[in-house]
């Protein structure tokens, strides 16, 4: 009994402590209030996007809203503050976001960055030092993959393996948890679709071990396997047979003219007798000695990483793309010390993609171009009507 109480106990204490350090899902205006604002990055050259307050042109509910790209081809940078400043040294740190492609995006980012609390939203951009790039990021058939970006002592590194994303229409939710273990999971739509050791996925180490410089593979190094049969020799009657005859059942056609068309020769045929190039049997190498392997060293450069999952002191997060075609809504941001909590979140946000399909068949219905008549329409028309066309 007192086991039981303790442990539940422990429970409701690990709860407690848990925390949300930001959650958006823009029910009112992010602009007008502050919470999110847009970079001046880009905006004297005329490259800049503006990101507006919008659930997109369709939508399965009117209430849903988020930020939304509206121009093509251009960068856009936005970020807001943490409600808390974040350090996950012992914790455990969540990530989440939703986003909707209802451009259906050839060529562009959507992906979110958590930020260093010295960030300065105005001037954020693309060179600006973050912790973590989280999220999609889509161009042509090649790339479609979840990017998942870590800052190691100022380097950037990329998960050795891609994590596939959808290139659909509709709404996507991601979510990126990294335990204090040095263990991470990511989450497509709620379903795990990757997760192990970080300095396994990613290169926070330089290898242990790397080939010696100073080895050479000896010149004098056999391996061949087969060798040609030094006791093969080649049959005296080999080269007897010409590659090429003449046809035998060739004639001179009857209309040849020897003085118009020249002397007349039969066409050459290949060979059937012909033995081709001779070659000596092959047999095995006593001299063989396997496939050279490289010998290894020490890397003097390896240097043992603990507690990569440390991601330092976090204040903002923020978005950072190019698009060359706009019409991305990012929503349902959230920022947890456990993913219990994220995932509720996401959860209970989740989009219907049936009520997504049946809004967005409605959206086109509505603006589908009218229909042109065609010169068999016209024919159609009662000749008293055919003026007014």
């Amino acid at each position: 009994m007192h086991q039981v109480t303790f442990l539940f106990a422990g429970f409701l204490f690990a709860t407690v402590l848990s925390k949300i350090y930001f959650q958006e899902t823009f029910e009112t205006d992010p602009f007008a209030s502050k919470r999110w604002i847009q970079s001046n990055w880009k905006k004297d050259t005329g490259e800049a996007g503006e990101i507006q307050w919008s659930g997109g042109l369709w939508k399965a509910d009117d209430t849903r809203t988020g930020l939304r790209t509206t121009q093509d081809a251009r960068f856009y940078a936005v970020s807001a503050k943490l409600d808390q400043e974040f350090d996950n040294a012992n914790k455990q740190l969540a990530l989440g976001f939703s986003v909707k492609h209802e451009q259906k995006i050839d060529c562009g980012g959507g992906y979110i960055k958590l930020l260093p609390p010295s960030t300065d939203p105005s001037s954020f951009n693309g060179d600006s030092p973050y912790t973590i790039m989280f999220g999609p990021d889509i161009c042509g058939y090649s790339t479609k993959k979840v990017h998942t970006i870590f800052n190691h002592n100022g380097e950037n590194l990329l998960k050795k393996e891609e994590v596939a994303c959808s290139d659909d229409e509709f709404t996507h939710s991601y979510l990126l948890v990294v335990n204090n273990d040095d263990t991470y999971e990511i989450f497509v739509d709620g379903k795990s679709e990757a997760k192990g050791n970080l300095k396994d996925d990613w290169d926070f180490e330089k290898p242990k071990q790397i080939k010696d410089p100073k080895a050479k593979k000896p010149s004098d190094w056999v391996d061949n396997e087969n060798m040609d049969d030094p006791n093969d020799k080649k049959p005296d009657n080999w080269d007897d047979e010409p590659e090429k005859i003449v046809d035998p059942d060739a004639s001179k056609p009857a209309d040849w003219d020897d003085e118009e068309d020249g002397a007349w020769e039969a066409p050459l045929i290949e060979n059937p007798n012909y033995k081709g190039a001779w070659k000596a049997k092959k047999i095995k190498n006593p001299a063989y000695q396997g496939p050279w392997k490289h010998p290894e060293i020490p890397n003097p450069e390896y240097v043992e990483q603990k507690d990569v999952y440390k991601r330092g002191k976090m204040g903002y997060i923020g978005i950072e793309v190019w698009q060359v075609k706009a019409g991305t809504v990012f929503s349902d941001f959230v920022l947890s010390d456990n993913v219990s909590e994220a995932e509720a979140f996401l959860k209970k946000h989740q989009v219907s993609k049936d009520k997504e399909e049946a809004a967005k068949k409605e959206y086109d219905d509505a603006h589908k171009p009218p229909e042109t008549q065609t010169e068999g329409d016209i024919d159609d028309v009662p000749l008293s009507h055919k003026d007014d066309l």
